[in-house]
C-alpha cells in the first residue's frame, strides 16, 4: 500500500491554473499533489551573445525553492552566493526539455526566459516544473502571435514530466516525498506528446533494478505522461 493510497498506476491530483501573474507573457501554477510550482514565461528582445546573428531564438530556465518550500527553513542560494549542483542540473534541464518543442528559427531573435518557483515541495518538484512550464511557455507564444510577431507554428509538441520508482517492490507513478525517500529506485521520464523521450533519469537508490522493471517504470511514465499531455491541451484550449 502506498501512503498515500493510490494505485501504482495513479497520479496525484493535477491542476494548471493559468494566467495567475499580472506582467508575465505566460504564466502557470501548477499542483502535483502538495508539490507547488509557480511558473512565468518571459519573452525579452535580446540572446546570448554566441546566438547573435544567426537567426534564431532560444528558450532558457532558472529553478529556485522559497525559504519554507520544505519542511525546514532552507537558506536562500543567494544569501550563500552560489547556487547547488542540483538547482544548476534541474534548471538546465527544463531548458533542454523545452527546447525540443520549440522552432527555435521560427521564434527568430529572442529569448524567452523561463522562471520555476517552488512554492511548497512534496517530490516531482522538477517533473511538476515542466509540464507547468510547458504551458506558460505556450501562453507566452499565443501572446506573441496576438500582437503579430512570428507568422508561422512556433510550439512543435507537448512536453511533460514525470517521475516513477520501486517502492516496496513495486513500480509506481508520480513520487511524493514520502515514498521517494524511501524508494528503491526513482527516475524521472520526460517526454513529448507524441511519446517520444526526451530525458530519462534512473537510480537505484538501495537495491540495483532489472530491465523488467525499467521497462514496468517506461510503460507507467508513459501513462502519466499522456494523461499530463491531455491536461495541458485542455488547459490551453
Amino acid at each position: 500500500m502506498r501512503p498515500s493510497r493510490r494505485a501504482p498506476d495513479e497520479l496525484r491530483a493535477v491542476s494548471l491554473e493559468r494566467g495567475v501573474v499580472k506582467y508575465a507573457e505566460g504564466s502557470c501554477l501548477v499542483k502535483f499533489g502538495d508539490t507547488h510550482v509557480l511558473v512565468t514565461a518571459t519573452l525579452e528582445d535580446r540572446l546570448p551573445p554566441w546566438l547573435k546573428g544567426q537567426g534564431r531564438g532560444w528558450i532558457t530556465a532558472e529553478y529556485g525553492m522559497l525559504p519554507r518550500a520544505t519542511l525546514e527553513r532552507t537558506r536562500r542560494e543567494a544569501s550563500a552566493g552560489k547556487q547547488t549542483g542540483r538547482t544548476v542540473e534541474i534548471q538546465r534541464l527544463i531548458g533542454r526539455s523545452l527546447r525540443t518543442a520549440i522552432d527555435l528559427e521560427a521564434l527568430g531573435e529572442r529569448q524567452i526566459t523561463v522562471d520555476c518557483d517552488v512554492l511548497q515541495a512534496d517530490g516531482g518538484t522538477r517533473t511538476a516544473s515542466i509540464t507547468g512550464a510547458w504551458v506558460a511557455l505556450a501562453d507566452c507564444i499565443t501572446w506573441m502571435k496576438t500582437r503579430n510577431m512570428i507568422k508561422t507554428e512556433v510550439l512543435r509538441t507537448n512536453v511533460a514530466a514525470i517521475s516513477c520508482g520501486i517502492y516496496n517492490g513495486t513500480p509506481v507513478l508520480d513520487l511524493d516525498y514520502a515514498e521517494d525517500s524511501e524508494a528503491e529506485t526513482d527516475a524521472n521520464f520526460v517526454m513529448t506528446g507524441d511519446g517520444r523521450i526526451i530525458e530519462v533519469q534512473g537510480t537505484a537508490e538501495k537495491t540495483p533494478f532489472t530491465e523488467a522493471e525499467f521497462l514496468a517504470l517506461m510503460a507507467l511514465a508513459r501513462k502519466g505522461v499522456a494523461r499530463l499531455v491531455d491536461l495541458q491541451k485542455m488547459a490551453v484550449a
